[in-house]
């Protein structure tokens, strides 16, 4: 559940900032697969490659972090 948040999120900022996933997985040193795991939730993404995606796409990794729930989801 965790992994499909982060994903999601990772996605849309991505799309928003208007990079590909080969462009962004190229900067970023990983493998297009990787970051397609990543994206679809299949694959939690480890802090280190969290905060170097945030700086890639010029955002903090607060913005990029999921919200938290209330609920305790």
């Amino acid at each position: 559940m965790e992994a499909e948040k982060w994903g999601r999120r990772i996605r849309a900022f991505r799309k928003l900032k208007g990079y590909t996933q080969e462009r962004l997985a190229k900067e970023l040193g990983i493998s297009v697969s990787i970051l397609g795991e990543i994206e679809r939730g299949n694959r939690l993404p480890p802090e280190e490659l969290v905060q170097q995606i945030a700086e890639r796409l010029n955002i903090s990794v607060e913005e990029l972090a999921p919200p938290r729930s209330e609920s305790g989801e």
